[in-house]
């Protein structure tokens, strides 16, 4: 049997798309044993209740186990998938929200880079790295594919820190792909992209239909940013990186409320005309999460309920893909982020990039993609001082890499002068408490 580990299992939703792309295919569905694994044993719970459900659905024989001792759930893991969120909506995220406000810094999702990810990445490394220290010593074998973000933060520190390797996922680059398909009316499955950078700062350096580049039609579309297609199950507009596409030449794998706030150009106090224009939610993540629990008990009865039919679509996450490869040796790409080393030449060979990588029955290659265009290289390296300073400030220890982190930050830097930088981070930290490292809580003068 094939044994599969989530660690944040609680995410009921997200676990159920991963074992229902799982168990649809045919040459796996029979051969899987689940160990769920969550802090909440509630939502645990349910997550237990609604695999369970699956397996009867469809007369399989997979197991499943779920406990609230990581260890005990990592043990004989083949593969190890995390997808936790530490500090939750409450009190961690609404606090990365609310408190640089008090400062005038406006966010849109902050969860990734900015102000927001490097918060959200020193309460989070830490959990990363004890996962990889107990699968190195209960299942050193183990394939560790991370979800949880900051992607790029946690995978550097998870590569500097770490006791054992992973792949950090992430579904930007395929999701952003359909949308370009549908925008330029083609069908997804033939167009032909790579895309390369560091996760949500990746772009598409190759976009061709049948031999065709389609980035001279795809620039003379949506030339009017109130006329910006709108994306998602949020219905948000994708002005901004229509903008981003036109003045640097190559379209961004990201949606724009997330990308507005990675760069110090669209989310502006003084300007409101720019808020307007490019139609950017602000506090865009705190309005899904309050619609989410709001909706969450109602959503536990129908998954809990044994008459309520579980058929979804495939979510097409790249776990299920890359086990399913492993475990068959059928040959795909899918997009990792992993440590440089040489993969993209004119990024640090320490960072860590989001590129196309080989998966089959020998494992992941990611594959080398050579030199970014030197306009998009400059860009992300805006982002990755703050993301290399905030794994040094856990490696070490040193609060002032901290301070150091914000202070270079795009958007915090254009928004607040030093003097605010460093009393933001001292709040933000010490209304974080023990969700931080001890070695970060005391303030520096």
């Amino acid at each position: 049997m094939t044994r599969i580990a989530f660690v944040g299992a609680g995410s009921t939703v997200f676990a159920r798309n991963l074992i229902g792309d799982l168990t649809a295919y045919p040459d796996l569905r029979n051969n899987l044993s689940f160990s769920l694994h969550d802090i909440d044993e509630r939502r645990l719970r349910t997550s237990e209740i609604v695999a369970n459900r699956i397996a009867e659905s469809q007369n399989l024989s997979m197991t499943v186990d779920a406990t609230v001792d990581l260890r005990q759930a990592l043990e004989g893991a083949d593969y190890v998938v995390t997808m936790f969120q530490v500090g939750g909506y409450k009190p961690s995220t609404v606090l990365d929200f609310e408190i640089p406000e008090k400062y005038g810094l406006q966010q849109t999702i902050a969860d990734t880079l900015g102000i927001g990810g490097i918060m959200r990445g020193l309460r989070t490394v830490p959990v990363l790295v004890d996962v990889a220290a107990a699968i190195a010593e209960v299942a050193p074998d183990a394939v560790l594919l991370n979800y949880a973000n900051p992607m790029a933060i946690n995978m550097w520190g998870l590569s500097a820190i770490g006791a054992h390797p992973g792949y950090g996922l992430c579904h930007s680059v395929p999701l952003t792909a359909r949308d370009l398909a549908h925008d330029l009316d083609l069908p997804y499955e033939e167009l032909d992209y790579v895309a390369a950078g560091i996760n949500h700062m990746a772009f598409y350096l190759k976009l061709e239909h049948a031999g065709v580049d389609q980035y001279p039609q795809l620039k003379s579309l949506h030339r009017d940013p109130g006329e910006a297609p709108r994306r998602g199950e949020w219905e948000l507009p994708d002005a901004v990186r229509y903008e981003v596409m036109r003045r640097l030449g190559f379209f961004v794998a990201e949606s724009s409320e997330h990308f507005a706030e990675y760069v110090s150009w669209f989310i502006k106090r003084d300007r409101p005309d720019l808020i307007d224009k490019f139609q950017i939610p602000l506090r865009e993540y705190i309005r899904r999460c309050e619609f989410q629990n709001a909706e969450w008990e109602e959503l536990r009865e129908r998954l809990e309920d044994p008459n309520e039919d579980l058929a979804m679509a495939p979510s097409d996450e790249f776990a299920p893909q890359i086990i399913h490869s492993i475990e068959t040796d059928t040959p795909r790409t899918v997009y990792t982020n992993v440590p440089n080393a040489g993969l993209i030449d004119n990024l640090p060979p320490d960072c860590i990039v989001e590129v196309p990588t080989l998966v089959d029955g020998s494992g992941l290659t990611p594959q080398s993609v050579g030199a970014l265009p030197p306009q998009l290289a400059a860009l992300i390296q805006t982002n990755l001082g703050p993301q290399r300073l905030t794994v040094e400030a856990l490696r070490t220890g040193n609060r002032s890499h901290v301070y150091h982190a914000a202070m270079l930050d795009p958007h915090t830097a254009a928004e607040l002068d030093l003097e605010q930088i460093h009393s933001l981070v001292d709040d933000l930290l010490d209304a974080h408490g023990d969700m931080v490292p001890e070695s970060l809580r005391d303030p520096v003068a």
